[in-house]
């Protein structure tokens, strides 16, 4: 079995810790390989190397910098392929997702080449007279991420390729449960020949996750993963000095308008609440008519119930496995509570058995109409392929919905109606809204909003927030007399 490794100081080398956790196919239970549960001397060997690493990095013009990301986006390319099914082996989600995965990770490569211009200060003449003033931007120094398991590819590249652009050093925790596709991203990275200690790569759990919060040498924070986590994740590197950025869980509605396309909004709907089998935190989840639902109900619960479940790397297969069976037992138990709660089970998926993968975490598609809004699963983000479906009358009340939940990731509506779109784009509290769209996932060139209980921080991760987040502002006020020049 293998036993995966540290990458700390442009090598591979073994944990200092000696336990081991097991990564684990979910479609399948086969162990896949062991990841050291790590401890902080392995944080603390990744920190210090990066630290001595940053003093020459950050010395490196920009424009040098980024050739290294041009290397590593052809890199990429060329093992899309390998890279995606690695996902598909260890988090679940089918090839198509896992591919897409890594096109969102491979444009915020493409974004952070940018650099040399994204990072460029300001400057004002004769701010008074004989004296200029001006504002450039340095890096931080050594910046740490902790990434999630259900985009193993993607969420790193929210910060990485804008870290080392910026000129500071990066050290990267991978989770625990989806270790082997940063493994292999590591692997290209060893090719490029970047100065020793730029990159890192520490395996672990919480022993490694609050090392690195506490180290003195990490400067900045970044972080995906649920609302409780991101919390104390926040509030612990704040307390350390740090930066800290901390995307958390989400709740995210969905408006139907009597006036919206059928059959557009109902695939887009699909796709979805049930995309990685829901495990994503721009999910749709509570689905809310407004007015008129007969149609659209029937046309939701016929093309659920189509979805095809089974092994991500099956061609036909549109949905996979929750990650671990403890994942599927607590979303078994959040149907069931959503049935005490009044909902009525539409489309049951809890009994889903998979022909040659009898023992996967699977759940089919599932939907519970009639929740009530004020009731607990309304307000719980069940992580997993279950459609709240509701009714309720008016736009008001959708926007008034979206303005007292707790989450702020994202609220879409699908409507014919430029008015309507308009008054909930401007009144709708959280920071990604769709309209007629089912996932409002921002391109690299904006940042990855999120509000309220969803975002801990100020400064998102991807485009110019990634860069202003990733460096720190020096301004500097200059005067120079003609004495003083008489004298060289």
């Amino acid at each position: 079995m293998e036993k995966l490794q540290n990458y700390i100081n442009g090598e591979w080398v073994s944990s200092k810790g000696t336990n081991y956790l097991d990564v684990v196919n979910p479609a399948s239970q086969a162990v896949l390989a062991q990841v050291p549960a790590g401890n902080a001397g392995d944080v603390d060997a990744a920190a210090n190397t990066a630290a001595a690493a940053f003093a020459e990095w950050r010395r490196v013009p920009a424009g040098k910098r980024i050739q290294y990301l041009f290397k590593l986006k052809t890199l990429l390319e060329e093992n899309l392929d390998d890279l995606s099914k690695t996902i598909t082996l260890e988090s679940g989600k089918t090839y198509v997702e896992a591919k897409a995965e890594w096109i969102r990770a491979i444009e915020n490569v493409e974004n952070a080449c940018g650099i040399p211009t994204l990072m460029q200060g300001e400057f004002s003449e004769d701010i008074a007279p004989g004296i200029d003033e001006y504002m450039i931007r340095q890096p931080l120094g050594v910046c740490a991420c902790i990434s999630p398991f259900n985009f193993p590819g993607m969420i790193p590249f929210w910060f990485l390729p804008y870290a080392i652009a910026c000129g500071n050093s990066f050290i990267i925790k991978p989770s625990e449960k989806v270790p082997l596709t940063m493994t292999k991203v590591m692997a290209l990275i060893h090719k490029l020949d970047l100065p020793k200690g730029v990159i890192s790569m520490v395996h672990g759990g919480k022993e490694v996750v609050d090392a690195l919060l506490e180290h003195p040498v990490i400067r900045a924070i970044s972080f995906v993963g649920s609302s409780n986590i991101a919390r104390y994740v926040y509030a612990k590197g704040a307390a350390n000095g740090k930066r800290v950025q901390a995307q958390g869980g989400a709740k995210n509605p969905v408006f139907i308008l009597p006036d919206a396309d059928i059959d557009m909004t109902t695939q887009i709907i699909v796709d979805s609440v049930y995309g990685c089998a829901g495990q994503r935190c721009l999910a749709a989840s509570n689905i809310i008519t407004i007015g008129g639902h007969k149609d659209i109900t029937e046309s939701l619960v016929e093309a659920s119930r189509k979805r095809v479940t089974g092994f991500g790397l099956d061609g036909d297969v549109q949905m996979g496995p929750v990650i671990t069976p403890e994942s599927k037992t607590r979303i078994h138990t959040l149907i069931e509570k959503g049935m005490a709660e009044g909902g009525q089970l539409l489309v049951d998926g809890r009994n889903a058995v998979i022909s040659g993968y009898e023992r996967g975490n699977f759940i089919a598609p599932t939907i519970i109409e009639n929740i009530p809004l004020d009731g607990e699963l309304a307000a719980t983000e069940i992580f997993g392929p279950v459609m709240s479906l509701t009714h309720i009358n008016t736009i008001e009340e959708a926007i008034s919905l979206v303005n007292n939940n707790k989450y702020g990731n994202m609220a879409c509506i699908f409507t014919s109606s430029g008015l309507h779109a308009r008054k909930f784009r401007s009144e709708a509290e959280a920071g990604n809204i769709g309209i007629n769209i089912g996932v409002a996932a921002p391109v690299a060139q904006f940042p990855f909003s999120g509000w309220k209980d969803s975002f801990f921080g100020d400064l998102h991760g991807q485009g110019k927030h990634a860069v202003e987040f990733f460096t720190q502002t020096k301004v500097v006020i200059e005067r120079w007399l003609k004495e003083w020049t008489r004298k060289f």
